[in-house]
């Protein structure tokens, strides 16, 4: 039998002819799913791998092996030749199906962190926090969900489509079971098991929750559910006031507080930005402090440190040292003249964008960089003024 008509180097060039993938899914979905190291490998697509590299080896070995031995095959020249062709073509298929299918599901790779961390940090800077001219004619919404220890609230937000006939409240609530909380590393807390109705006469909200509520079981629980409850209404209205029923009987029974008929809602201003990262992530969540602050200079004095207790780390360790702190009107003016070693990455934008929210939190609007090193901060024109986030840690739930 003569030897296959596929040399090592032919079959080299037909792989690399195969279509290129092309990867369309949000650049922030791509950078959360190289953060989590727990997704589980899916074991379904390895078998397929290997049928395909068995198929690409049986070409290039069984050709060598036949050579080898006495056997004689009445085959015509011409049926071998359709063969390998159609088997060719049968390869060349089934190990494109794989490549896109391993194209279009993540994490399927087995590196290890530092070699995700090293990609993470390589691929293009991308913003993390929702900016106006992103929000188009949709509505962005803010939810504020406890971490994995339910020790502190990180604000998520999407962006939904503007819907003419409901209220921020009813999509807030419709969205709600939309959540990813465990796939971003915090706690499954979404849907609320309750309802809750805009008064727009008293401009407050009502929230019914039933007779079995588990709310009021224990302090942190308690305590956890008011501060979610004002910190999504805050975030996403200027409702003023929560009154609260059990069905229809006036107030919620906590273990602690005894009967609470209403809560006034405490706008959530000057806090500093943290860095929160899950527990095998790599991509950090900016997090409020818990408590607040007098000046913005203040809150950048407490961003230089960590707070190990709720897991919150310094967001300006990538823009040390600031000087020249400044405001005029709304606008925040600091110079980046000191820092020597800054670099355009991934956690340096994290902190520039950290710095941004801090400023929104003290009333201000923009900021304006002086004496950078850098000129860009990965999308953003550092020789520019920058307008300040809409809202934090935007996320896709599609």
């Amino acid at each position: 039998m003569k030897k296959s008509e596929w040399s090592d180097r032919e079959l080299e060039e037909l792989l690399m002819q195969m279509p290129k993938i092309k990867d369309h899914r949000d650049p922030r979905d791509i950078y959360q799913n190289l953060s989590l190291n727990k997704r589980k490998t899916k074991t379904w697509l390895l078998p397929g791998l290997a049928a395909v590299a068995a198929l690409l080896l049986f070409f290039i070995l069984v050709p060598k092996m036949i050579d080898g031995t006495n056997f004689s095959f009445d085959t015509a020249q011409e049926e071998k030749s359709s063969g390998n062709s159609q088997a060719m073509k049968s390869a060349e298929k089934d190990s494109t199906i794989a490549m896109k299918d391993q194209a279009s599901t993540p994490n399927k790779s087995v590196s290890e962190t530092n070699d995700k961390k090293m990609e993470l940090m390589s691929a293009p800077s991308i913003k993390t926090a929702v900016y106006e001219d992103e929000v188009g004619d949709g509505r962005v919404l803010t939810y504020w969900i406890p971490d994995s220890q339910a020790q502190i609230l990180v604000p998520v937000s999407i962006i939904v489509p503007a819907e003419k006939d409901k209220s921020w409240l009813t999509q807030f609530v419709d969205n709600m079971a939309n959540l990813k909380e465990e796939e971003w590393g915090l706690s499954d807390y979404y849907p609320l098991k309750l309802s809750m109705n805009l008064d727009e006469k008293t401009n407050s909200v009502d929230v019914v929750v039933p007779n079995d509520h588990q709310y009021g079981q224990g302090s942190t629980e308690e305590t956890s559910f008011i501060k979610t409850l004002n910190n999504d209404v805050s975030s996403n209205s200027t409702i003023k006031k929560l009154n609260f029923f059990t069905n229809n009987e006036k107030g919620i029974e906590f273990g602690n507080e005894g009967r609470v008929k209403n809560h006034d809602i405490i706008d959530v201003k000057k806090h500093a930005f943290f860095f929160h990262f899950p527990e095998g992530s790599n991509l950090p969540f900016l997090a409020p402090s818990r408590g607040t602050y007098s000046d913005i200079q203040s809150a950048f004095a407490d961003m230089k440190t960590n707070n190990p207790t709720y897991k919150l780390t310094s967001s300006l360790e990538h823009l040390q040292p600031l000087s020249d702190v400044t405001i005029i009107d709304k606008t925040l003016f600091v110079s980046f003249k000191d820092i020597i070693e800054m670099k355009d990455d991934q956690l340096t934008l994290a902190s520039f964008e950290a710095l941004l929210l801090t400023a929104k939190q003290f009333g201000l609007e923009k900021v304006v960089v002086k004496d950078s090193r850098l000129t860009h901060l990965g999308p953003f024109d550092l020789t520019k003024e920058t307008k300040v986030p809409v809202a934090p840690n935007l996320r896709d739930i599609h």
